[in-house]
């Protein structure tokens, strides 16, 4: 099959840095090459990838100072993608800009699907969703479909990352984790309450984006320095991270917002280290309570499980991972997906090229 992965610019793919949809586009085109298809990834031109590179900027736009209108660049992708489906250069499109190429490639033949990767919940999505009602979308969990239930959802494809990229460690798990990035609604003040309440060190594997720099220097930083059981590491890469999550007697996930997915769930199972995460958006789909981890409501019941992670069985949490959330099953679900929509799609091409 001859597959088109349209990526954002934003990061490389994939990301140098913090980036998880450029990491899943990523993930998900080594595994569709693997798998012997045809894969031409549009993406910055900085990134590596066993498919076709096609790129629109040689940089990605988060590192490159210079372009201030990144809107304009993801225009002239989507140009591109365009003018080879023209050319009848793609059997499918895949999609990971949101809603940016809903009208553009409802007015053509080639079949598309596009995954939304990050929160609905908006109120200026109501009237997205109602206007391209009929375009082919794949949620990344069930819980990030309800606000806009009017969507044309084709399935649900929970991600995957390669079975071997994070493996537990022979370490002593020793202190709780917290892992990806500091921000509000990621819940790390939440989490360093849980650890001290337990009296168990907390050590801290977080980035923290400019735009977040003020909530960490008012909010987190004090709760740090005042306190001997946190520590802050900072931003870890897939290298360090298996012996990070390893030494963890659990990752705690406090958040407080619908997250679609959550990476740093799996990443965790990988290593066998079960997850303590509070009872929003897709958490209660990632973990198997009493298997992998405990979904709880609040600091409160978050404390009271504390001493169960350590129960838990870390070989069984790594066979979950490798039966639920590996990147070849992505791959092989979003497949199926292609091959429906483009059983749907033939009557449509026929009519347009008898048209023509």
């Amino acid at each position: 099959m001859r597959i088109a992965q349209v990526a954002p610019l934003t990061e490389a793919v994939p990301p140098k840095l913090y980036g998880g949809t450029e990491r899943v586009v990523h993930w998900l085109t080594e595994e569709l090459v693997a798998l012997g298809h045809d894969v031409t990834l549009f993406a910055s031109g900085d990134s590596h990838t066993s498919a076709k590179l096609d790129a629109t900027w040689p940089k990605a736009l988060r590192l490159d100072g210079s372009v201030r209108d990144p809107n304009a660049l993801h225009m002239v992708m989507l140009e591109r993608v365009r003018q080879k489906c023209d050319d009848e250069e793609f059997d499918f499109l895949h999609f990971h800009l949101d809603y940016y190429p809903f009208s553009l490639f409802y007015r053509q033949p080639t079949p598309f699907l596009t995954t939304l990767h990050g929160r609905l919940d908006l109120p200026e999505h109501q009237p997205v969703f109602n206007t391209f009602s009929k375009v082919p979308v794949v949620s990344i969990s069930n819980a990030q479909r309800r606000p806009v239930p009017q969507a044309n959802w084709v399935r649900t494809i929970l991600h995957g990352l390669p079975e071997n990229l994070l493996t537990p460690q022979p370490v002593q798990p020793s202190y709780l984790a917290v892992l990806g990035r500091i921000a509000p609604e990621k819940g790390v003040d939440r989490a360093i309450r849980i650890a001290v309440r337990c009296g168990i060190p907390l050590k801290i594997a977080a980035k923290v984006d400019r735009a977040d720099q003020e909530y960490y220097d008012e909010v987190i930083s004090p709760l740090i320095k005042a306190n001997p059981l946190v520590e802050f590491i900072g931003e870890i890469g897939d290298r360090e991270k298996p012996g990070f999550l390893s030494g963890a007697i659990g990752l705690l996930v406090p958040i407080d917002w619908p997250e679609p997915f959550g990476l740093v769930m799996i990443e965790a199972m990988a290593c066998g280290t079960p997850v303590l995460a509070y009872n929003r958006g897709s958490v209660p789909e990632i973990i198997d309570p009493g298997l992998t981890g405990f979904v709880v409501e609040d600091e409160t019941s978050a404390v009271a499980v504390v001493d169960r992670l350590a129960t838990l069985d870390r070989a069984a949490i790594r066979k979950q991972f490798e039966a639920r959330f590996t990147a070849r099953r992505m791959a092989l679900d979003y497949l199926a997906a292609y091959r429906s929509l483009m059983e749907k799609a033939e009557p449509r091409i026929k009519l347009v090229s008898s048209a023509e």
